[in-house]
């Protein structure tokens, strides 16, 4: 039976080796890597990637990635294409095509069909002096000197080589494409990530009667009330007409614990004598995630939302946490 120790030493073996395997492609990264990126900036159509088996999966994540940071891309399996699928590849696009041997027959089938396309080809091999490297417009050298399994036959270190050459080019492609964090997010709608980029202050923010507001001669005992009845744990202090209301202060639980500790009267204290005059606030169209942040740093429940210096609604951490995003 099999030591506990030599689980633990088997895996930081495989650690070390795929880690070497990674470093050594910092100095592959050259003039060829320079011309692939090049081809896929300039071609109108998209990236298709292929690749055969343990490769093809890997290819599958690369064109994931690709298309998540602003390269329209998309797999394609080599068997398909060779049955029919060949259709969805167009002068337009362009190919990268991943075989660490550099001869799988399922790849190299696809050459002649590519190159009557005049579709650039990318490949990504282990082996540059293959049938696939040689025939590529760009070839990116992720080979290894010897897998992590021990029989040196598992695709291990080699496909974690590819995988990280893959990332290296996506990355390469969207600093290049000034690719931003609201890019990213409209390919991402979904989830706390799309929720997290694209939810804006209006988005999320208390409006019209469901902010808490008083005027500056309310005194502190009708103030509570309004406290207590929109259950955000303050409320604006504002004047003028509805609809055009301007900001005077804001009183919070922290104004009230002071006040008590002052020993003021709640039925006779106006409330423009112990609110916080220039509160924190925040545009509609501010980020929320930016609103979150904002309480985060001062340590505060709430911020007044001001459109132009108009009064148009409070976004609270309780808003915040109820749409996902602490």
């Amino acid at each position: 039976m099999t030591e506990p120790a030599a689980y633990i030493s088997s895996a930081q073996r495989t650690i070390r080796m795929e880690a070497q395997a990674v470093g050594d492609l910092e100095a592959r990264i050259d003039r060829d890597f320079e011309r692939a990126c090049e081809l896929i900036l300039a071609v109108p159509g998209r990236v298709v990637v292929t690749g055969m088996g343990k490769s093809g999966h890997i290819g599958g994540k690369i064109a994931a990635t690709l298309a998540s940071t602003g390269t329209p891309s998309f797999f394609v399996h080599p068997g398909e294409a060779s049955h029919g699928d060949m259709g969805m590849i167009t002068p337009s696009d362009c190919v990268i095509a991943l075989s660490n041997s550099g001869t799988t027959p399922e790849v190299l089938t696809l050459i002649p069909l590519l190159k009557r396309l005049d579709v650039p080809l990318i490949s990504m091999t282990g082996a540059p002096d293959s049938a696939l490297a040689q025939a590529s417009d760009a070839h990116l050298n992720t080979g290894v000197a010897v897998e992590a399994c021990p029989l040196d036959l598992a695709p291990t270190s080699s496909t974690t080589t590819a995988l990280v050459m893959g990332d290296a080019l996506a990355i390469a492609l969207l600093e290049a494409r000034g690719f931003t964090a609201e890019d990213f997010a409209f390919s991402h709608p979904g989830g706390a990530l799309g929720r997290k980029l694209l939810l804006k202050v209006k988005d999320v923010m208390r409006q019209g009667d469901a902010i808490p507001r008083v005027s500056p001669d309310t005194t502190l005992a009708k103030a509570l009330l309004e406290i207590s009845a929109k259950g955000l744990g303050m409320t604006t202090v504002v004047e003028g007409a509805p609809g055009d209301e301007r900001l005077l202060g804001v009183f919070t639980d922290g104004d009230l614990r002071r006040s008590l500790d002052e020993q003021r009267d709640i039925n006779s204290t106006a409330i423009r004598d112990i609110m916080t005059r220039n509160p924190a606030t925040i545009a509609p169209g501010m980020l929320a995630a930016e609103a979150l942040g904002r309480m985060e740093e001062r340590a505060i429940s709430a911020l007044v939302v001001l459109d132009d210096e108009r009064l148009v609604g409070v976004v609270s951490l309780l808003g915040l946490l109820e749409a996902g995003l602490a």
